[in-house]
């Protein structure tokens, strides 16, 4: 095992992506029907074989604190392997966390008694399969004191990352957090990309206790990594890029932020496709998820010309039980219910909803443990959706919460 421990960082509020988040935090909510989004940054870890983990959590955390109690006690204490949730405990400060490296920050304590040679920082709410150890090992090899994981993505979508300027020999010369001119500085790896940073950091650990000490104690700091950490460093220490290798193994690189209810939307689609995007089926990168104690998948009626139990070109999960419905490009969570006569398409259906007889569902999200009562219309009628309380997003997605 490596001598990195890992930083996830779990506290974000996901306003963006509420009312998923109204009674949890972004990490939590349910992804692809068995998983949760943390899953696949943890996957990573495990798979990299990085078993040293902390968890920084804040916001509604009781779900992923239980998530992570059922899901991921893996490790071996005997072999120095741990998972440890670290809620905010105001050892130095009397404020909740104020930004990403004043989460890390208030944890400064617990990192250093773990005594690790490298620090790998992380996001929690991605999805994408990535070797960490491989950026550990360039990291190494570079002779970096910060290396920088980036993705080459289009100009247009510059406003919502920062930029990292790098040059033939990948160090990392300029750094710009979310730019919001039109010229973003183009990717020296791809003239017609920029690279974008993908929020995953390894830092040598003795220099990221002094950045952060340094932070802290700057009163104009809004105490983030990407607007406030990385630019202070560039002239200072070595800082190096590292472009994304997807483990994937796809023709299109895949790395999702999933922090809006469309983005969301869309990620879940790309792996109902007969030839997903996002392969969940492959046994070399295995994703993880909770054991459910559940009774397999079930479809009953087939009366021809009356009512059929059907899904397709659909990911259905243990526990769910389609009798007499139709359900055609979904995700259906565990526990769902698809009653007779009903009519469920291009929709995301969270653990334990219950969809009533004669419904009609169509681009939508179903919140967990929402029941829709007989003759429901969900995703026909905008003006209606919002008359009766549903979120509409600017692509056109319902959602019921």
């Amino acid at each position: 095992m490596v001598n990195v421990l890992a930083i996830l960082l779990a506290g974000g509020a996901g306003e963006r992506l509420f009312p998923l988040t109204r009674d949890t935090a972004k990490p939590a909510v349910p992804f692809g029907g068995v998983y949760r989004i943390i899953d696949f940054t943890l996957s990573n870890c495990v798979n990299s074989d990085i078993r040293r983990i902390f968890i920084l959590t804040q916001y509604k955390s009781l779900e992923l604190n239980r998530h992570i109690r059922e899901s991921w006690q893996i490790f071996h204490s005997e072999l120095k392997e741990f998972i440890e949730v670290l809620p905010p405990m105001k050892r130095v400060s009397d404020e909740w966390y104020q930004g990403t490296s004043d989460a890390v920050y208030q944890n400064l304590q617990s990192i250093l008694v773990e005594a690790p040679r490298h620090v790998l920082i992380l996001s929690a709410d991605h999805i994408y399969k990535m070797n960490y150890l491989d950026m550990v090992t360039w990291h190494k090899a570079q002779r970096a004191d910060i290396t920088i994981a980036t993705i080459q993505i289009n100009p247009e979508e510059a406003n919502r990352f920062g930029v990292a300027q790098i040059d033939r020999a990948y160090r990392v010369y300029g750094f710009e957090e979310k730019p919001k001119h039109g010229n973003p500085v183009r990717s020296v790896f791809n003239p017609d990309k920029i690279s974008a940073s993908m929020g995953i950091y390894v830092f040598n650990t003795e220099i990221l206790a002094e950045q952060l000490r340094a932070d802290a104690e700057d009163p104009n700091s809004s105490h983030d990594f990407g607007k406030d950490i990385l630019p202070k460093c560039l002239e200072k220490y070595r800082v190096v890029a590292y472009d994304f290798v997807d483990i994937n193994a796809k023709a299109a690189l895949y790395w999702r932020d999933v922090g809006t209810l469309d983005a969301y939307y869309d990620a879940n689609m790309d792996l109902i496709a007969v030839s997903p995007e996002f392969n969940l089926y492959d046994n070399e990168w295995p994703i993880r998820m909770r054991a459910i104690q559940a009774p397999p998948a079930k479809f009953v009626f087939a009366l021809e010309g009356q009512r059929m139990g059907i899904a397709s070109d659909s990911i259905v999960s243990p526990g769910v039980i389609v009798s007499g419905g139709r359900v055609n490009r979904s995700v259906l969570s565990p526990f769902v219910r698809v009653n007779s006569y009903s009519d469920v398409e291009q929709s995301i259906l969270m653990p334990r909803v219950v969809v009533g007889r004669y419904s009609r569902i169509r681009r939508a999200i179903i919140d967990s443990d929402v029941v829709l009562p007989e003759n429901s219309r969900v995703g026909f009628d905008p003006e209606e959706d919002r008359r009766l309380g549903r979120v509409v997003t600017e692509s056109g997605i319902t959602v019921v919460s």
